[in-house]
C-alpha cells in the first residue's frame, strides 16, 4: 500500500505539469493572459519548486517523513483548488507558486519514504525503477489528456480533481504508512536561504534569457547573483555542522 501511495501522489505531481504544458491556450483565452504573462504560469512554480526542495526535504528528516509527506499532499491539494478557482492571472500565478511549494515538500518525501521503507538491493531497485517509470508514463499521459479535458471540459478539471485524490492518498497515509523516527538535529537556516535564493535566481535568469538576450541585465544579473549565492552556499555547506546537503554526498561516487 505504501508503494501505491507514493507512486499516485508523485503520479499527480508530473501529470500536473504536462496538463498546463497543453492547458496553456485555454487559460490564456479565458482569464486573458498576455503573451509574456502567460510564461509565469509555468515559471512560478519552477522557482517555488527549485528553491524549496531542499528544504523540504530536511523538513522531513526532522520532523518525520510521513508527517511532512501529509502536509506536502495537503498543500499541493489546496493549491490546485485555488488553480481552479482562479479568476484572474495573478490569482492564477500565485496558486502555481503554492502549488509549486506543495510539490517541494512532497516530490523529496515520496522518495524518501520509498527508498527508507526497502532494504538495500534488488527490492528497492525494483521500486525505484517504478517511480521512475511512473514518472515517464504520466508525464506523456498529461499532455494527452490535458488536451482532451481542456477542449471537451475546461482547463479547470485537471487541478479540481486533485482534490478528492489528495484527500484519498492523505487517509491512505494516515492508516497505512508508519511515521519515521525523526532525526536530532536543527535546520540549517543559513544554508536553506541561500540555497533557496541561489537556485530561484539560476532560474529566473534561465527563464529570462528565453525573453530577452544572455547579456541583458534581467538575465545577466539573476545569473551572476544565482553563482555567488551557489559558491556562498557551498562555503556555508563546508563549515555547517548539521549541514543541509552535506557535500559528502555530492563526492560520492556510490
Amino acid at each position: 500500500m505504501l508503494v501505491a501511495i507514493m507512486l499516485a501522489s508523485y503520479a499527480m505531481i508530473v501529470i500536473d505539469n504536462s496538463i498546463v504544458i497543453t492547458g496553456l491556450p485555454s487559460i490564456r483565452d479565458g482569464l486573458g493572459f498576455s503573451a509574456g504573462g502567460l510564461s509565469w504560469v509555468q515559471n512560478a512554480y519552477a522557482l517555488a519548486f527549485g528553491g524549496l526542495m531542499l528544504l523540504g526535504a530536511r523538513a522531513g528528516d526532522l520532523m518525520g517523513r510521513r508527517r511532512v509527506f501529509v502536509a506536502g499532499l495537503g498543500f499541493f491539494s489546496l493549491a490546485s483548488l485555488g488553480i481552479g478557482l482562479a479568476s484572474s492571472p495573478a490569482w492564477l500565478v500565485g496558486a502555481r507558486a503554492m502549488q509549486g511549494i506543495g510539490a517541494a515538500i512532497l516530490a523529496p518525501s515520496t522518495l524518501a519514504l520509498l527508498s527508507t521503507s526497502f532494504a538495500e538491493g534488488a527490492e528497492r531497485n525494483r521500486v525505484l525503477g517504478w517511480y521512475g517509470a511512473v514518472g515517464g508514463i504520466t508525464a506523456s499521459l498529461g499532455l494527452v489528456v490535458g488536451g482532451i479535458v481542456a477542449d471537451l471540459v475546461s482547463w479547470r478539471v485537471g487541478f479540481f480533481i486533485n482534490v478528492p485524490i489528495g484527500l484519498l492518498l492523505m487517509w491512505g497515509a494516515g492508516r497505512y504508512i508508519l511515521e519515521t523516527p525523526r532525526q536530532s538535529g536543527r535546520f540549517d537556516v543559513a544554508g536553506a536561504t541561500l540555497s533557496a535564493l541561489g537556485v530561484v535566481a539560476l532560474v529566473y535568469g534561465l527563464v529570462h534569457a528565453a525573453e530577452e538576450s544572455w547579456l541583458h541585465w534581467g538575465t545577466a544579473g539573476p545569473l551572476l547573483a544565482g553563482v555567488v549565492l551557489v559558491a556562498l552556499f557551498l562555503q556555508t555547506e563546508h563549515r555547517a555542522g548539521q549541514p543541509i546537503l552535506p557535500l559528502r554526498l555530492v563526492a560520492s561516487r556510490e
